[in-house]
């Protein structure tokens, strides 16, 4: 049987003391002195400019690169001097482009860690099927596929699969999305916070996309040169508060539209929509119309996911099957969506609404423009008032200096 969620391991604590690393031949360190601390089930993402150290950084927390000086600290234990080997199989690793062995099927892939460190065969063919399933890939399809017959996000998933196969409390993610195309990455993203939601691992994630890192992270290391961090801190206080031009830089314009991505969908009001089945008879769509006071409907396939929006006038072209009429539903986003997802997904709706799905993409409501620009506004308006509250604090922090400078020279003058 696979291992229920409950007997998962959890994350684990991340120290980072002093942490540097130094080419030969380099006049400078690739990074200098990183300290850091990262809690157990945490999601702190790396962003930074090209060159700046954050890969580096991340792969000497597994040792992939040897630092050449400071400690690790992973769950309290120094593993600097432990075997690096050891070390890398209690820390899942996935990478841009998946990294899969392309000589080797989906099911393989995954069972490669957990066979490595001995698990026995039954527990293995359990764990395979059982992260299939986590990251949404149905085990039947594809446990015999090879990569090579996978689109890129079905590569990623397995990616994330086979780094979560030994249940590691560490993830490190290095741009694992960086090449699939936008909408996939969204996918994507959704994906990992939903299995984050789930597995409360402590991942550490790098990007360039400032983006992706306020979508993803519980907190953002903003990092200069050599991964000198810049700020470190939750996206909120950083996207209201940046320490500097430089991350005021990464920030860009739009902070309060790129608040969006703080908040999920499970957060705001879902509207529940009426629904039928395909299996249903005309009738019942007729009853549904009429109880609800509304004049559109949901229809659902056979596995409950949204399939089509049924108006009466629809009933026309129905000719005694509710499958042949009404409008196919062309977007669904998930509850661990953004906010700004959800957004683009309705405006791109003539109708000004889509519907909301769950992990296995069953139908749980309804989310509408109305909702979503209440949601915008309330956010501005937090900015505004944030930005009031702050101005005054500098004004009164002003005028205590100079009331200090006065009292001082009034001092001097008294002498």
């Amino acid at each position: 049987m696979p291992e229920k969620p409950g007997n998962r391991a959890t994350g684990a604590t991340i120290e980072l003391e002093n942490l540097s690393k130094r080419y030969p031949g380099s006049p400078s360190p690739a990074v200098d002195n990183v300290n850091m601390e990262i809690g157990a089930g945490e999601t702190v993402v790396f962003v930074g400019p090209s060159g700046c150290g954050k890969s580096t950084t991340l792969k000497m927390i597994n040792r992939l690169i040897e630092p050449t000086g400071g400690r690790i600290r992973i769950g309290g234990d120094d593993v600097t001097h432990i075997d690096p080997v050891k070390l890398r199989r209690k820390v899942g690793y996935a990478i841009q482009s998946s990294g899969l062995f392309p000589h080797m099927t989906v099911a393989q892939n995954i069972a490669l860690v957990p066979r490595m460190v001995g698990w026995p065969k039954e527990r293995v063919s359990a764990r395979v099927e059982e992260m299939l399933d986590l990251v949404g890939l149905d085990p039947g399809e594809f446990h015999g596929r090879y990569p090579r017959q996978l689109s890129g996000g079905q590569q990623q998933r397995v990616g994330v699969a086979r780094a979560l196969a030994a249940d590691p409390p560490v993830l490190l993610m290095d741009e694992p999305f960086g090449a699939v195309d936008p909408i996939t990455r969204d996918h994507l993203q959704d994906e990992l916070i939903r299995l984050q939601h789930e597995l409360h691992k402590t991942i550490v994630f790098v990007t360039h996309d400032f983006d992706e890192a306020i979508k993803l992270g519980d907190r953002i290391a903003v990092l200069r040169e050599h991964s000198h961090i810049a700020q470190f801190d939750t996206p909120e206080a950083i996207l209201t508060n940046p320490a500097d031009d430089f991350v005021s830089g990464f920030v860009g314009a739009g902070a309060a539209l790129k608040r969006l991505n703080l908040t999920r969908v499970r957060d705001v009001g879902l509207t529940d929509y009426p629904t039928v089945t395909i299996d249903d008879p005309l009738q019942e769509f007729f009853n549904r119309l009429r109880d609800s006071g509304t004049n559109e409907i949901l229809l659902l396939d056979r596995r409950g996911r949204p399939y089509k929006w049924l108006r009466r006038g629809d009933l026309m072209r129905a000719r005694g099957s509710l499958a042949r009429a009404g409008t196919l539903v062309t977007d669904t986003v998930p509850r661990d969506a953004t906010l700004r997802d959800a957004l683009e997904a309705v405006l791109t709706d003539s109708a000004g609404r889509v519907p909301v799905t769950g992990r296995r993409g069953e139908y749980l409501g309804v989310v509408d423009v109305e909702t979503l620009m209440n949601s915008v506004h309330e956010l501005m308006e937090a900015d505004r008032l944030e930005a009031a509250a702050h101005r005054h604090a500098l004004e009164e922090l002003r005028a205590a200096q100079t009331h200090a400078e006065q009292e001082g020279v009034g001092g001097e003058e008294k002498a």
